[in-house]
């Protein structure tokens, strides 16, 4: 069976019999002005609304004919894809990269012309997670794209100026979507709860209860739907027409925590675990990072600034710092909660409890510094390249010693520009692993300079 065939089932299904769909699919916007946040988007005159407008109109999908959506999860991407193939009345295909490959794709495309030259009919191809496709299967996309043969909808949460193909990226309209602010998820709360489509004011929602959701909803639409409709299933089964904060709290088994994402908590929680890793404070450390996991933040965010931590506060004082931050993110990436809780707390755990060096920081601040200044004169004629014809009539590359020809490996010569010649950027302490960098740096800074032997 084609992939549009099990589109075209799965939407007869919700419109034939709406309750058997999750709520986050009943409540998903089927017009524009229902959408929630993305208003920078959507203001008029934008390109997406300019895009479902004139389709709306007649004219089918307007303007390139790749779009590309980049944002984090349930923040829209597959909502406007499904708002622009309801505006063109066109075929909807959805795929995603995760399971689908070129097979796949070439069957959409194959059935895109025979809908186009058989019935006119225009088909929209959403592929989720485009970033998942490798270059050879980014390519297969083009040629459908650029003869218009799909309007093709891709969502990606990385970026896509190192997750998409060059040749895709220049023919798309990238949109950049941001996380659903507070009100936006509690419009669309309060909207799901009267909602016939929705909830149809079965049971309500307090304001303590509608609190907590905001809470672990971590600006994920389909998050905050999933956890109502489970916290609504269960008041109902108890008999009780009032969703109460325990009822929510048993349901998702997360107690509530003060905590505001878009806030000063938010930004004070993440700065005090930060300060407290720098300080070497393990238990205060783990303390914010148990509050930012039970406030339902995202893991990738606390695996980010752990990352940044690793070279911002300790950098060569301990070399194995930086490593374990990276592994720990990467697998934050691929195992998710509850398990990633682990894998933080070794992490900040590692962080805390190293040696601490700045030295890393305040080398390229110093260097960053005299580069905005404009102190970033010529390279010196013998480092630059000298592989191409011509080179040695301008001097390129004559002079030049290789360091492996000397004994002890380190030439006298010049490395830096002349304006910036002498200039001292990286002054290691002598706290852990740094104590030998300490001691090695200015045997190398002599011998640069032709000022002692090499030993």
């Amino acid at each position: 069976m084609e992939p549009d065939l099990f589109t075209a089932a799965a939407e007869d299904r919700q419109e034939n019999d709406p309750s058997s769909s999750p709520l986050a699919v009943r409540m998903r916007p089927r017009v524009l002005d229902e959408v929630v946040g993305q208003r920078h988007l959507l203001k008029p005159g934008s390109p997406m609304r300019r895009l479902v407008e004139q389709a709306a109109r007649g004219r089918g999908p307007a303007g390139p004919s790749s779009v590309l959506l980049w944002g984090p999860p349930g923040t829209g991407k597959t909502t406007l894809a499904y708002v622009v193939s309801k505006a063109t009345d066109a075929r909807f295909v959805e795929l995603s990269a995760i399971t689908a490959g070129v097979k796949e794709v070439r069957a959409v495309i194959d059935g895109a012309r025979r809908a186009s030259g058989g019935f006119g009919k225009e088909t929209v191809l959403f592929l989720d997670e485009i970033h998942r496709f490798s270059k050879a299967q980014q390519d297969s996309l083009l040629p459908a794209v650029e003869n218009r043969w799909i309007t093709l909808i891709a969502a990606t949460t990385e970026n896509p100026y190192f997750s998409i193909i060059s040749p895709l990226l220049s023919r798309s309209l990238l949109l950049t979507l941001e996380p659903l602010t507070d009100d936006d998820l509690r419009a669309l709360l309060r909207r799901a709860l009267t909602e016939e489509r929705g909830l149809g004011g079965a049971v309500s929602l307090p304001e303590n209860s509608e609190a907590h959701l905001l809470r672990i909803a971590g600006g994920d639409a389909r998050r905050v739907l999933t956890a109502l409709e489970a916290a609504a299933g269960a008041a109902i089964s108890k008999g009780e027409k009032e969703i109460s904060l325990g009822t929510v709290e048993e349901t998702v088994d997360r107690a509530a925590v003060k905590y505001d994402r878009d806030g000063d908590q938010h930004y004070d929680v993440a700065s005090a675990l930060i300060k407290s890793i720098r300080g070497s404070d393990v238990d205060a450390a783990l303390h914010y990072l148990a509050r930012m996991i039970e406030a339902g933040e995202d893991p990738r965010f606390i695996a980010r600034r752990l990352m940044i931590s690793a070279s911002e506060d300790i950098g060569l004082a301990d070399p194995t710092a930086l490593p374990t931050a990276v592994a720990a993110a990467q697998a934050v990436a691929m195992i998710g909660f509850p398990e990633a809780a682990l894998t933080l707390s070794h992490a900040t755990i590692a962080l805390a409890l190293a040696p601490k060096s700045n030295a890393a920081t305040t080398a390229i601040s110093a260097a960053l510094e005299d580069v905005k200044k404009g102190l970033a004169g010529p390279v010196p004629p013998h480092l630059r390249d000298g592989h191409y014809k011509g080179a040695a009539k301008l001097g390129h590359a004559q002079g030049y010693v290789y360091p492996h020809d000397v004994p002890g490996g380190i030439a006298a010569q010049q490395y830096a520009p002349e304006e910036v010649r002498g200039k001292r950027y990286y002054e290691p302490t002598r706290y852990g692993a740094e104590a030998r960098y300490a001691d090695v740096v200015e045997k190398v800074r002599t011998r640069l300079r032709g000022d002692a032997p090499a030993n």
